[in-house]
């Protein structure tokens, strides 16, 4: 069944949470995201758009999380927790979180941040002890995230317990979950498992707290949510039904994309594909409790490789690449109605981008899910190329550059003349400068009803700023913004270019 959605003439800043300011290695929910939530009102901007708040794993992407459910503990501000009494005034300023303010050190942080965040819980532990009201939150949160959180704790309990390697690599009874060994490894692990219990509760509670300030300044949260799960993850260990398994409980096939105009090998990402005959036999049971859980954290839900639920590319998982891959049928609107059933009126995003699809056109019309079109995609020199502002229709979200692309100025500093050539013309603009904003100014006047930018954009940064560069490895995911950076001027000049194309927020 399909559904009406209505998304106004307005626009938005891409943001990511590990990318704000702040004194401990990696942005948090502290008083850096209220200043920027500040930001957007100031700039007259509609949306705060973040990247997925899973708690992330080897290689530190946010879309290869731990758990589909639970959040990042390293984005627990340990300011609050000073505040709450929860830590010793000046203790967490006593490690080392990293040598530059400009990016994240996973590693340092990895070694550090949990020791501050144990601190902590012994100290939550105690004042439970004496304060009746704090406890009743406490375990009024843990009953009502059961579903999800009791098996996330043990799983995480259970990978320090094995010295932090694959649950695929764990002694075969755990592995296997065999009931009486779930029983003595949850008795064995008890304080483990409180203490992943309580970095869920804390994050859930900052949180929740940002997201009330975020819609009293009359700003709208778009969260982000990959259509896969990481192979080393609470999900796959607790659920294996719900994935193409063998009997050893590894991947039949992974996934991934084929080879296109950005690369040659394609992209193997090595998340297992979905049981989707299980899961329709279940009512798509998991997803939705998935898209509940994430529609309580977001006011709108940006699905990436939304293309993968109508039909999905699948590697055999020893293969180097993606280069011999097939397609295989999804569930399409089998899969959007449940979606649908379970969020209610929530609004969502399809990613959309890549091989083009008849079905996921009809799928996205049926239901109201604007797709996107990528600004910097638009200069191939294809006068029919969907991603040109003349070619644009109402229903879209416009990006300038997603977290996986170069960002404008490195764009147009890193690219020939001769690539350049349509651009400079559509654009009509010559220095990297003037590009850069004459392409807010094609993206803001174009008729799409939704328009988004990313942070390094505003501030005409180069590629040093890159968020991600898709099928590589290390220096992604890391960039962060220098406290400052982003004055009062640069709101004013993105109130006034929203201003000038009817997209301030409430007018």
């Amino acid at each position: 069944m399909g559904r009406v959605q209505h998304f106004d003439r307005s626009a938005g800043i891409l943001m990511p949470v590990s990318s704000l300011p702040s004194p401990y290695g990696i942005g948090t929910f502290g008083r850096a995201a209220y200043e920027f939530a500040d930001f957007v009102a100031e700039s007259g901007h509609s949306y705060w758009q973040v990247l997925p708040l899973g708690q992330t794993s080897y290689g530190d992407s946010p879309y290869q999380s731990f758990s589909a459910f639970a959040g990042n503990p390293y984005f627990i501000d340990l300011d609050m927790l000073t505040d709450e009494g929860l830590l010793e005034e000046g203790y967490a300023s006593e490690f080392d979180w990293g040598d530059s303010e400009k990016y994240v050190d996973y590693g340092r942080l990895f070694e550090s941040r949990y020791i501050v965040l144990d601190r902590a819980f012994q100290n939550f532990m105690s004042k439970c002890s004496s304060d009746g009201e704090l406890s009743g939150r406490y375990e009024e949160f843990k009953k009502a995230n059961h579903s999800w959180l009791d098996e996330y704790s043990l799983y995480m309990a259970c990978k320090e317990h094995f010295g932090y390697v694959s649950w695929t690599e764990w002694d075969d009874d755990i592995r296997l979950r065999i009931p009486e060994t779930v029983t003595k490894y949850a008795q064995q692990l008890a304080d483990r498992i409180e203490f992943w219990n309580f970095c869920q509760y804390e994050f859930f509670e900052q949180w929740n707290r940002l997201k009330c300030y975020v819609n009293a300044r009359g700003i709208q949260i778009i969260g982000d949510i990959p259509i896969y799960v990481a192979p080393d993850s609470a999900d796959v260990w607790a659920h294996p039904d719900v994935f193409l398994l063998d009997g050893n409980l590894r991947p039949l096939k992974v996934a991934g994309v084929p080879p296109d105009a950005f690369t040659d090998l394609g992209q193997k990402w090595g998340n297992p594909i979905y049981n989707w005959d299980n899961l329709a036999a279940d009512g798509f049971g998991w997803w939705k409790r998935r898209m509940q859980a994430q529609a309580a954290l977001y006011d709108v839900i940006r699905i990436d490789h939304f293309l993968g639920i109508v039909k999905y590319y699948t590697i055999p998982p020893l293969n180097p690449d993606a280069k011999q891959g097939e397609y295989r049928q999804g569930p399409g609107r089998l899969l959007t109605d449940a979606i649908n059933e379970a969020i209610g009126d929530k609004r969502i995003i399809a990613e959309d981008l890549g091989v083009e699809m008849p079905e996921v056109t009809g799928i996205l019309k049926d239901n109201g899910y604007p797709g996107m079109k990528v600004l910097e995609f638009a200069f191939d020199g294809n006068r029919r190329n969907p991603h040109l502002p003349y070619n644009y229709t109402r229903d879209l979200v416009v990006y300038g550059g997603t977290h996986d692309n170069e960002t404008l100025y490195g764009y147009f500093t890193e690219h020939s003349d001769d690539e350049l050539k349509y651009a400079r013309e559509y654009l009509d603009a010559d220095t990297p400068e003037e590009m850069v904003r004459a392409s807010f100014r094609a993206a803001y006047a174009s008729v799409a009803d939704t328009v988004i930018f990313q942070v390094q954009d505003i501030l005409c940064l180069d590629n040093s700023a890159r968020i991600n560069t898709p099928s590589t490895m290390g220096g992604n995911w890391q960039w962060r913004l220098v406290k400052g950076q982003l004055t009062s001027e640069h709101a004013r000049n993105m109130r006034h270019l929203a201003g000038i194309y009817g997209r301030i927020n409430n007018e």
